[in-house]
């Protein structure tokens, strides 16, 4: 019996790219990396980061062009809502007493054989 193969989604293989240079980009600013696609029923978090003093929560959004706009555009309020609900479930699974949060987004525009642009939004919302 043949099993099914996926065929790969180009848009989430990007996603994926974009995340892992979003997570070496950090690092180089300083910060760990706690958690990394995390999901509970009601969503998912890209990135949960700390500084060693807060907790960082970063939605990355990779594009291949800005003909739907900036990436970062795609966070919107009804988006920065879910997450601050996501990441108050995230504390109390993990049991973590309260902390200072801070929320970022990293941009990326990734056009094909191009170099990446990194836009990093600190306390973006």
């Amino acid at each position: 019996m043949k099993t099914a193969t996926k065929t790969p989604n180009p848009h989430h293989e990007l996603g994926r790219k974009g995340e892992d240079l979003a997570i070496a980009y950090l690092a180089e600013q300083g910060l760990i990396v706690l958690d990394r696609n995390w999901r509970c029923r009601e969503g998912e978090l890209d990135l949960i980061l700390t500084d060693g003093a807060k907790v960082v929560v970063c939605e990355v959004k990779t594009r291949a062009g800005t003909g739907f706009g900036d990436p970062a555009e795609a966070v919107d309020d009804r988006k920065a809502r879910r997450i601050r609900r996501l990441i108050n479930i995230w504390l109390s699974t993990y049991r973590v007493p309260w902390c200072e949060l801070r929320f970022d987004i990293v941009a990326i525009t990734w056009r094909p054989h191009a170099k990446p642009r990194i836009t990093h939004l600190r306390n973006a919302f």
